[in-house]
Formats: C-alpha cells, structure tokens, sequence
C-alpha cells in the first residue's frame, strides 16, 4: 500500500518501523502542517508511549511535547521519550500550548477529526487564537498503527493466549443452571487471573435464542440442556487487546444445530487456508460469505468477517463487504464468521490471525470441533 510504504521498509523479511517522532514528523510534512494536535487516547499511546490516556501531545518542527496533570505526571516521564509538561491551576494547559504556538510560529494545525467531539474542537478554536488553518489528518496517524511492529505481534499473541486458558476454565464449569451474567463474569475472572489488565471489550454470553442476536447481552437466562451459548471475550496485555469467540453445547446438540455449526467452522478455516497479502478486506469477507451464501444462508450472516486488532479492539482495515484497502504482512485480524437463526440459535467462532507474506498465523489454540457439555 503506498500510504504505508512511507513509514516502513523491508529488511530481512521483518517489518521494521521507524521512530515515532520520525512519523509524525512525515506526517507533518505530508499534511503541510506546523503542528500535530494528538487527543485521541490510542493515539496518545502510541506515539508517546504515555499509558494513562489523560491528556494530549504536540509535534512541531523538533519539539515533541507531552501535556498531562499531576495525577499522571510522574508516570509519563518514566513511559515517555517526549518533553513531559504539567498543566495546573498556576499554568493553565492553553496556556501552555499557545506557548508552543508562539515561539514555534505555528499558524497550521492538523487535527484528529476521526475522534475529536465538536465540543473540544469548539474549546480548541476558541483558545487557539494564532491558528489560520484547522487541518484535518482524516487517517494519517491511524496509519502506521496498521501493520503491527514485532513487538507489538508479541503482545497481541499474548493476550489471545490468555482467552485460550479462560476457555479453557469456562468449559471446565460451564453446566445448566448458570446464568449468562455468571458465565461472563467467570470469562473475566479467569482472563484477570491469567494476567489481563482489563477488558478489551464487554463480555458477551448468549445462550439459547438469546444467541441469536450477535451482540446479546448477557442476562439472568439460565443455560438450559440443549443450548447453544455463544461467548464473545476479549483482554488487554500492557494495552494490546484479544478477541475471540467460541460456541459450545449445553448438553447434546441437535442435528441442525450441527449442520449450522459445521457450516460456521468450514467458513471460519476456509478463510484461514485462502486468506493472504494483496487481497482487499471485501475480498477476504467474500471467502466466508460466498460459502455461507452457497449454503443458503447467506441472509442469516449479516455483519463483516472481521476487523484489524492493535490497541483499540476495532481497528482498520475491516474484512467487510465494502474494504477497499489492501492486506498488508504484519496486520492483525479476526476471523468471526456467523450464523444467526432469528428464534432459534446462532453460531459464531472468531479467531486473531497475523497476516503473512504467504498466509497468515492463528493466534488461538482454543478447539474448535463442536464441544457438547
């Protein structure tokens, strides 16, 4: 892709990335402008390396600055390379970038547009008064963020680790009787005591025709001999995250739910053995869909295969019907392919994969042959 080849090159058959001061400076340069305005969270730390998500950096023309309150500031001078600067009542934080703005000569700002609220942009505009130009970056800083550094595949394979034990303990307790609130807090339990900081998203648990809906959430049913139930449970590693879901029998399952099941698995490898750099996300959705479609039931699978994973849980480039971007080495995705019978049951199993020169990589080991409890 060339919008990425400008921050990485190959050497070795490893991907390499630059600095991240190196890359918003690119950005700099490529957007025209004087200064990028970093607010969003994610964004925050990865170019800073800041964890606590609590304030915002700047980069101009040699100067990369980190402004954060005194809860945080401690920390951010031990997690980050950049200049760390603490706004208080004394020192108030418009203060200090008009500062900036001032001894820089900066006139043009580049924005995140994709995830600054109107209001704070309102706030920005207002204070920032030596600003002529509001530029909007549009994706430039998400990315780089696309294709993950060996380090970060590292994290990322860690964190899907950790959804392998806590499947590994659910299946061991899973039993009718249990509510799907019980099953999604024993989910989370388990994913803490195997070393997750937190949550990469709300646990989903759904059970019966509850598993039907693809985003059920999780309610006081008791699980019933003869269920389905559809877990849906991810973590975060040192702020990567995982994701995957597996679906499991309460009791003996019927011949359609193995019909039903079987079709969702083919597609889930189908994908898995076919998938590879230079497809586009629409084309790598299409593996499954066709063959879900072949089997007529192509109306029961209605959202995309998957999404790209890193420090947010949805991430791009998507595997959607409508993704034009290309599938590069280094990207991690999930392969989530599903059949939702609406006042029946549905069916989904997802995997994180790491696309490679030549395929791709599970990062799940957790089986997936139907398990009857």
């Amino acid at each position: 892709m060339a919008e990425i080849s400008m921050f990485y090159h190959k050497y070795d058959r490893e991907m390499f990335v630059l600095s991240k001061k190196d890359i918003l400076y690119q950005i700099m340069v490529k957007s025209e402008v004087d200064m990028v305005l970093i607010t969003d969270p994610y964004s925050l730390r990865y170019y800073t390396g800041f964890r606590g998500g609590e304030g915002i950096a700047l980069s101009t023309t040699g100067r990369y600055v980190l402004i954060t309150d005194s809860r945080y500031t401690e920390a951010a001078c031990k997690e980050s390379d950049f200049t760390v600067i603490e706004y208080n009542q004394e020192k108030p934080l418009f203060d200090i970038i008009n500062e900036i703005i001032s001894e820089d000569n900066v006139t043009r700002l580049g924005i995140e547009d994709h995830s600054m609220v109107y209001a704070d942009f309102h706030k920005f505009r207002q204070n920032l008064k030596n600003i002529k130009l509001w530029i909007a970056l549009d994706n430039a800083l998400v990315i780089p963020r696309r294709i993950k550094t060996k380090e970060e595949i590292g994290l990322l394979r860690t964190a899907e680790s950790i959804g392998d034990n806590a499947f590994e303990d659910i299946c061991g307790i899973l039993k009718p009787g249990m509510t799907e609130l019980e099953v999604a807090a024993e989910l989370e339990y388990s994913m803490k005591k195997h070393g997750a900081e937190g949550l990469s998203f709300d646990t989903i648990a759904a059970s019966g025709i509850n598993s039907s809906m693809p985003h059920a959430i999780p309610s006081e049913k008791k699980l019933e001999n003869g269920d389905f139930i559809t877990m849906d449970f991810g973590c975060k590693y040192h702020g990567y995250c995982s994701d995957m879901t597996r679906t499991v029998s309460i009791g003996k399952a019927s011949d359609e739910q193995k019909n039903i099941y079987s079709i969702v698995l083919e597609a889930n490898m189908l994908v898995q053995d076919k998938i590879h750099a230079g497809m586009t996300g629409r084309e790598a959705d299409a593996l499954a869909r066709n063959f879900i479609a072949d089997r007529g039931f192509g109306k029961c699978f209605g959202h995309g295969l998957g999404h790209s994973v890193g420090l947010y849980i949805h991430e791009s480039p998507y595997l959607n019907m409508h993704e034009t971007n290309v599938l590069s080495p280094g990207m991690i995705e999930t392969d989530e392919p599903g059949i939702y019978i609406p006042g029946k049951f549905g069916v989904r199993i997802e995997d994180m994969i790491l696309i490679t020169d030549d395929g791709c990589e599970t990062f799940s080991h957790s089986p997936k042959q139907l398990i009857e409890l």
